[in-house]
């Protein structure tokens, strides 16, 4: 085929190059000399300067034209893509990949569901600005007495994937100020307005809870379910310069009556302490005198104990011995010393007692 092509432009090179000689295509006269050179044509080279440039210069205008035309596209991880063919949204959004269209008839949109974030916050920070992280003012509302009160917390969400094409189609690409943006706003103006500024710091807990309970339960009640909240999270309650300073006089006070009250438990623990120690000396006044007492009634039990056990031990014949051997003691002395002398007890009821006067100092007694 290319070399029937070749042959055909050279037949047609020489046709018109025969012509020419001939002083074909007709003659056109000049000055009326009866003759003259007819028309001249260029020479048109139809070889492209060779078969092979000149499918090399097919080929790249073909690349060229899909390049501008761009019948493809790309969708990254944490994307998806919204494919609208002349306007119209398909139903299901594209998933990461490369997926081809069908170029002036179609077009893809790109949407990030990747997670992100709003943060009301009273003054900018430093990572405003950053990708996925979008900032607020924040948020501003009525307690229960009318006192403007501002919140400032985080919220963190992400696009629905898998409505991700009827979330864009229903709500459009600025989905996210028509849905979390309000419901936010809404919804912590419900909780704050319930309570006192005075009772807000001591609440935080108990109100970061609820505000997050109530954005989740909006949200997810959406039709298609648009949104995933990941998290809210309440980072301050700015409260009116004179509301702070109604709440510091109160601080200060409930400081100095818990002050006062410590100071009457630590008297009442001196108090309590001395009347200890008093305690235990007349305690131990009433032990040691009890424990004489007691040692003198043990003395006088045993010495009772003792006597009676002797009196029983006291019989007609043990006196009668007692006797003998005080009457052989008296005649032993009285064989040394003719001065001895006896007491004889009347009755026979307790032995004689004998008494060596010859010594002053040396006197024995016998029972």
């Amino acid at each position: 085929m290319k070399e029937e092509n070749i042959l055909m432009a050279s037949d047609m090179n020489d046709y018109f190059n025969k012509k020419k000689s001939e002083g074909g295509f007709g003659k056109k006269s000049t000055g009326g000399s009866g003759g003259g050179k007819g028309p001249e044509f260029p020479k048109i080279d139809l070889n492209f300067g060779g078969g092979k440039a000149g499918l090399v210069y097919f080929l790249v205008a073909i690349v060229i034209m899909l390049v501008l035309a761009k019948p493809f596209t790309i969708i990254e991880e944490g994307q998806r893509g919204i494919l609208s063919t002349n306007g119209k949204y398909q139903d299901q959004a594209l998933l990461p990949g490369l997926h081809f269209i069908i170029p002036v008839i179609q077009k893809v949109y790109v949407v990030d569901t990747k997670v992100r974030i709003i943060n009301y916050a009273s003054r900018i920070e430093a990572n405003t600005g950053a990708s996925g992280i979008i900032a607020k003012p924040a948020v501003t509302v009525l307690d229960k007495r009318s006192l403007p009160v501002s919140i400032e917390l985080t919220v963190q969400y992400r696009l629905n994937s898998q409505f991700a094409a009827q979330t864009i189609s229903n709500w459009g690409f600025s989905w996210e100020d028509k849905i979390i943006n309000p419901v936010v706003r809404d919804v912590v103006r419900n909780v704050i307005g319930k309570y006192d500024a005075e009772a807000l710091t001591q609440m935080r807990n108990e109100l970061g809870a609820e505000i997050e309970k109530g954005i989740r339960e909006s949200v997810s009640s959406l039709k298609n379910s648009p949104a995933v909240l990941q998290s809210v999270q309440l980072r301050d309650i700015v409260l009116p310069q004179k509301v702070k300073d109604q709440i510091e006089r109160v601080q200060i006070a409930k400081q100095e009556v818990q002050k006062a009250e410590q100071d009457v438990q630590r008297v009442k623990q001196e108090a309590l302490k001395r009347a200890a120690e008093a305690e235990g000396v007349a305690q131990k006044a009433r032990i040691e005198a009890k424990g004489k007492a007691d040692a003198i009634t043990i003395e006088a039990d045993a010495k009772a104990k003792a006597n009676d056990l002797i009196a029983k031990s006291l019989t007609t014949k043990l006196l009668q011995l007692e006797q003998m051997k005080v009457q052989g003691k008296f005649n032993d002395a009285l064989r040394e010393n003719n001065d001895a002398k006896i007491f004889l007890t009347p009755g026979g009821s307790t032995p004689n007692i004998w008494v060596d006067t010859k010594d002053v100092r040396k006197r024995t007694t016998a029972q």
